[in-house]
């Protein structure tokens, strides 16, 4: 399963949970809520967890990608044939602007990270 159908998951119960909460809550089952408060805890320190580690993660590509040497925007030809270019140089990343990355770097166009210059 992969990360983001787990996220999903725990939402849909953290969702459910709170419902049933709530309906306890009108009821004033006392043990029933003790049981749903505790739970929405678990589910929600996963959450934040999941989240974090998302955060670390996309922290770190960014920086290895600022770490590279050059850095430009791709134009329409390159963006086109994108195959030629990788070929032509090894270890070059090309980041889209609407991808997690690409927000998290605040680009506007196609932009390729390499190691040697392209």
């Amino acid at each position: 399963m992969s990360q983001n159908d787990e996220k999903q998951l725990l939402n849909n119960r953290l969702d459910k949970c709170r419902h049933k909460l709530e309906a306890a809550k009108s009821r004033a089952d006392k043990s029933t809520i003790f049981q749903f408060e505790l739970e929405i805890k678990q589910i929600t320190k996963k959450l934040a967890q999941m989240n974090h580690k998302d955060s670390f993660d996309l922290n770190k590509e960014r920086k290895a990608l600022l770490a590279m040497p050059f850095i430009r925007e791709l134009t329409k030809a390159e963006q086109a044939d994108q195959g030629s270019l990788k070929k032509t140089c090894k270890g070059l990343v090309i980041v889209h602007p609407l991808t997690k990355i690409g927000k998290q770097l605040n680009l506007e166009a196609m932009t390729g990270f390499a190691p040697s210059k392209f």
